[in-house]
C-alpha cells in the first residue's frame, strides 16, 4: 500500500515539474500530453461560451480581458497544491510519522514547500527526512522560476502591443489594408510601405516565438477593444498581399517575406490552439473593395489590371485566411475589415476625457 502511495505522489511530482519546465523554462513546442494543456482546453471552452452569450461591447471584452491574467494565476496555484499534495504522498509513503492523519501530511508537505519551517512535526525516517529536504529546495526553485517567468511573460507583451499600439495612425482601429494604402497614396508616402512590412516582418517573427513559448500570451488581450495581435496581423498581411497582387512597381520581396512569416505564424499558431482552419469562413472582401484598392494602387503606379490583380488576391487570401478565421473563433478577436468602418474614428482623435461631437475631426 505504502509503496502504490509513494509511486502515485512520484509521479505526480515528476508530472508537474516536467509540465512546469516544459511551460516555462524550455523555448519550444512539445508534444503530448500536459497538465497546462488541459487546463486551458477545461477552462477556456466555458469561459469563451459565456463570452459569446454576452455578444459584442465593452462587458465581454472586459471579461476576455481578464482570463489570460487570470488563468495564469490559477495555473500557478494549481501547480503549487498538486506538487504539495504529491509530496504529501511521498511524506506518508517514507512513514514521516505514523500518527499523522492525510490532512496531517498536508500541512506538513505545505510548511516544507512554502520553506516556513515552522517544526512543529519532525520526520522520523531517514528517507522522510531525504524527502523533506528535497521538497523544501522544490519550493525554493519553483518560487524562484514564477518570479523570474512573469517579467519575461510581460515584456513579451508590451512589445508586442507597443507596435499594435502605432499601427492606429496607419491605419486606424481596427486597422484595414485598404484605408492604409488609401493613406499613403493620398500622402504620396507609397515607399514608406516597404519599411513597414520589414518592421512588421520582425514582430509577427517574435510573435511566432514568444505565443509558441508562451501559449498562455495568445489570450492576453490588447489595451483597446478594437485593436488586437490577430487583427493587426491579418491586417498586415492584407497589405502584402495586395502589394504582391498588384505587384507594386516590380518590387515585391519586402511583401513576400511578411506574407512567409505571416502565414507561418498563422499556421503554427492555430494548430498550438487547436484552431482547424475555416476554409469555408465568411469572405471579408467584395469585388467592389477590390477595385477600390485596385484603383489607389493604380495610382501608386502598379499596371496590372484589376482581373489579373483580382486572380492574384484570392490566391494569395487562401493561404491564410483559412488559419485567421480559425483563430478569430476561437479566440473571440474580431478580424480587421478590409476597408474603414463608416464613421469609424482612429484612437487617437478620441479621449474619453473630452470625446469628439459627430462628424467631428482631428486630422
Amino acid at each position: 500500500m505504502l509503496f502504490v502511495v509513494g509511486l502515485l505522489g512520484l509521479l505526480l511530482v515528476v508530472g508537474v515539474l516536467r509540465d512546469a519546465f516544459e511551460t516555462i523554462i524550455l523555448p519550444r513546442r512539445v508534444s503530448g500530453v500536459r497538465f497546462s494543456k488541459v487546463f486551458y482546453v477545461v477552462s477556456w471552452k466555458p469561459w469563451a461560451a459565456v463570452a459569446r452569450r454576452m455578444g459584442s461591447g465593452d462587458r465581454r471584452e472586459t471579461l476576455l480581458s481578464v482570463y489570460g491574467p487570470l488563468s495564469l494565476l490559477v495555473l500557478l496555484i494549481l501547480w503549487g497544491i498538486l506538487l504539495i499534495t504529491g509530496f504529501a504522498l511521498l511524506l506518508w509513503a517514507a512513514n514521516f510519522d505514523v500518527g499523522l492523519s492525510a490532512f496531517g501530511h498536508l500541512y506538513v508537505s505545505g510548511t516544507s514547500f512554502t520553506t516556513l519551517g515552522i517544526g512543529d512535526f519532525t520526520p522520523h525516517t531517514d528517507l522522510a527526512r531525504f524527502v523533506t529536504v528535497v521538497e523544501a529546495a522544490t519550493g525554493f526553485g519553483f518560487l524562484a522560476i514564477v518570479i523570474s517567468y512573469l517579467p519575461i511573460l510581460y515584456q513579451s507583451f508590451s512589445r508586442r502591443e507597443i507596435v499594435i499600439s502605432m499601427l492606429d495612425e496607419w491605419c486606424g482601429s481596427p486597422p484595414s489594408a485598404g484605408d492604409l494604402i488609401r493613406r499613403v497614396v493620398q500622402a504620396g508616402a507609397v515607399d514608406d510601405l516597404r519599411p513597414l512590412m520589414a518592421r512588421w516582418e520582425e514582430w509577427t517573427a517574435e510573435l511566432l516565438e514568444s505565443h509558441l513559448s508562451y501559449q498562455v500570451l495568445s489570450y492576453f488581450r490588447s489595451q483597446h477593444e478594437n485593436q488586437s495581435w490577430l487583427a493587426a496581423l491579418t491586417a498586415m498581411m492584407d497589405v502584402s498581399t495586395v502589394w504582391q497582387a498588384a505587384k507594386a512597381e516590380g518590387k515585391t520581396w519586402t511583401a513576400r517575406r511578411m506574407y512567409a512569416i505571416g502565414r507561418h505564424a498563422l499556421g503554427d499558431l492555430s494548430q498550438i490552439l487547436r484552431a482547424s482552419p475555416r476554409f469555408d469562413g465568411p469572405d471579408r472582401l467584395t469585388e467592389a473593395e477590390a477595385r477600390s484598392i485596385h484603383q489607389d494602387m493604380a495610382e501608386a503606379g502598379a499596371k496590372v489590371d484589376f482581373d489579373l490583380f483580382w486572380d492574384r488576391l484570392k490566391k494569395l487570401r487562401k493561404g491564410y485566411e483559412p488559419y485567421a478565421s480559425a483563430l478569430s473563433e476561437e479566440l473571440l478577436m474580431d478580424l480587421p475589415p478590409w476597408s474603414p468602418v463608416d464613421g469609424r474614428k482612429d484612437n487617437w482623435e478620441t479621449t474619453a476625457w473630452e470625446g469628439s461631437a459627430p462628424g467631428e475631426s482631428l486630422r
